[in-house]
């Protein structure tokens, strides 16, 4: 497969972001290679520079017939920036996944026609489960993952290649992507860092399911006004905090940011019967406070029945409407 211009190669970056429910600062013109980005949400945010080919199989009777590669071109020698975190990446097309290396098993100059391997099987799992990590020996690994899961990479990307140091760590780190739910007891053992790395992966994983089988459910549209245009949260019915959530799909609403913030704070609410109601005491309430702008227009957009998927057991659980609209005050 003939490798993507820096310009797709780009826009892949950039959407991967996206999905990850982050958003990106130019920092650069995007046809200067190392990209220069600024990832951020809120008050949290990264500086980045990012070194990224396609991956392509590594061709040749010579190397493992599962072996997917990067060959590094068009530059001598990469580079660590002061006050920026660097990534070294690869991009697999067919299946819309990346390969993260360690850049610091990379520095120096890197000789004729350099390569850096992966495994096919790692991008596979990686493509299925949200990440994978992979054992390179020599304590290098790389880690294979899903566009949604670009922004927690970027989170805990040096501590995640510094499993390769433990084998013991590194044998907890790989089984997440099969049992995503953690064994407290389980990592007990590990230093603070790794321990910290392993929870915080573990639920990015767990809620990046959830989101991904919500988002399909409604098909990326709110299920409030139809909107989609990569606007669209997956909202937990009864909130993730609560001891009676979870994270089934019945348990879900497609909702975009303005409908999503209107739920949570029980502006409006949906029925037992699907059907969409809106707080009349709070609008009231709005008006005394002379905070009632768009109210009129906000409620005529919304439907009269939320839009359902397709599935039946994918749609919104009645018990838990119910239990979600008690806690929120609804009578």
């Amino acid at each position: 497969m003939a490798g993507l211009s820096k310009a797709e190669l780009f826009e892949a970056v950039v959407n991967a972001v996206n999905e990850s429910g982050w958003n990106v600062l130019y920092l650069a013109p995007s046809t200067i290679h190392p990209f220069q980005i600024q990832l951020y949400r809120g008050d949290e945010g990264y500086r980045l520079r990012i070194y990224i080919w396609t991956l392509t199989h590594g061709g040749g009777s010579a190397r493992p017939a599962d072996e997917y590669r990067i060959q590094v071109t068009g530059v001598d020698q990469l580079h660590l920036f002061p006050g920026e975190q660097t990534l070294l990446l690869g991009w697999w097309e067919p299946e819309g996944v990346f390969a993260g290396f360690d850049v610091r098993k990379h520095l120096g100059p890197l000789g004729r026609s350099p390569s850096i391997q992966i495994r096919r099987s790692c991008l596979e799992q990686a493509q299925i489960a949200g990440f994978s990590p992979c054992d390179k020996g020599n304590q290098e690994i790389a880690i294979a993952f899903r566009p949604d899961f670009f922004a927690e990479y970027v989170r805990q990307m040096e501590p995640m290649h510094d499993f390769g140091q433990s084998p013991e760590a590194l044998d907890i780190l790989s089984d997440l992507p099969q049992h995503p739910v953690i064994n407290d007891e389980a990592i007990t053992h590990l230093d603070t860092n790794r321990r910290r790395t392993v929870i915080s992966v573990s639920r990015r994983l767990r809620n990046n399911d959830f989101r991904r089988r919500v988002l399909s459910a409604y098909g990326q549209r709110c299920a409030i006004c139809g909107v989609q245009l990569r606007l669209i949260d997956a909202a937990h019915i009864v909130p993730v905090n609560h001891d009676q959530s979870s994270d089934e799909t019945c348990n879900g609403l497609a909702l975009c940011a303005l409908h999503h913030r209107a739920y949570d704070q029980a502006l409006l609410t949906v029925s037992p019967s699907y059907a969409v109601m809106l707080n009349a005491g709070q609008a009231e309430e709005l008006n005394r406070l002379a905070l009632a702008a768009g109210i009129e227009e906000f409620s005529r957009n919304l439907r009269q029945e939320i839009l359902l998927p397709k599935v039946i057991a994918e749609r919104p659980h009645i018990a838990y409407i119910q239990l979600a609209n008690q806690i929120r005050g609804w009578p």
